[in-house]
This record gives C-alpha cells, sequence and structure tokens, in this order.
C-alpha cells in the first residue's frame, strides 16, 4: 500500500508565468492557479506548479556546477514533430544529446532540461 500519490511537480523560477504557460502548451491542460509567486497547471495526468524563488539559478547540466532540478521524460510519436512543437513553445534543445534516436533531450524556458522520448519498445525508422 502506497504512503502517499502524487500531488504536483513544482518547478523554481524567475518567472512562473512564463514557464506555466510552456507546460500548458506541451502538455495541454488548463491554468487553475496564478499568483506573481506560483502558477498551476491541471494536465490530465497531473498537476505541475511553477513557482518564483529569489535569485534562481538555471542548471548547468551536464556540466554540474549548479544541478539539474528535475528531470521529465514525455512520451511523443515523432520525434521530429515533437521538437519542433517544443521548440515553437519556447524550449531549446540541449547542446549534450546522449541517444537522439530514442530521446531528444530539450531545456525549458527556466533552463530545467527535460526529454521527449519514443514510446518504450520503439525503435528509431
Amino acid at each position: 500500500m502506497a504512503v502517499a500519490r502524487m500531488g504536483s511537480i513544482t518547478l523554481d523560477c524567475t518567472d512562473p508565468r512564463v514557464l506555466a504557460e510552456f507546460w500548458q502548451g506541451l502538455l495541454g491542460g488548463e491554468i487553475v492557479h496564478a499568483s506573481e509567486k506560483f502558477v498551476s497547471v491541471r494536465t490530465p495526468v497531473m498537476l505541475l506548479t511553477a513557482i518564483r524563488v529569489a535569485d534562481h539559478r538555471a542548471p548547468t547540466w551536464p556540466e554540474g556546477s549548479v544541478p539539474k532540478q528535475i528531470h521529465l521524460d514525455l512520451v511523443v510519436e515523432d520525434l521530429d514533430v515533437g521538437v519542433a512543437d517544443a521548440v515553437r513553445l519556447g524550449a531549446r534543445v540541449a547542446e549534450d544529446q546522449f541517444a537522439p534516436e530514442l530521446c531528444r533531450v530539450l531545456l525549458d524556458p527556466a533552463g530545467h532540461p527535460f526529454c521527449l522520448c519514443r514510446p518504450r519498445g520503439v525503435l528509431a525508422p
């Protein structure tokens, strides 16, 4: 029996509105709470919150002087289309790519790395 269940995933950032709108566009859902300090997006499968943190510093992953603060793996049917859509919404493609035929590493507008991945068991054409 589980002791707890997922409540939300919270991302530190300097601009919660911009970050929440990015994740809303990428995952779908709706903004269900917004204040100057934090903005929450309810998606079909989870609640994601962006929270303003004083002196927030974006991760320098993979270098590591400022460690990554979260990592999400998101499944897409077509990697190229998924990457293009994420970039259109404000993501940047990470310089380091470790298995680009299976997953593509991107950075959200606050610098958090995340991956767009093929569904498990699906290999590159």
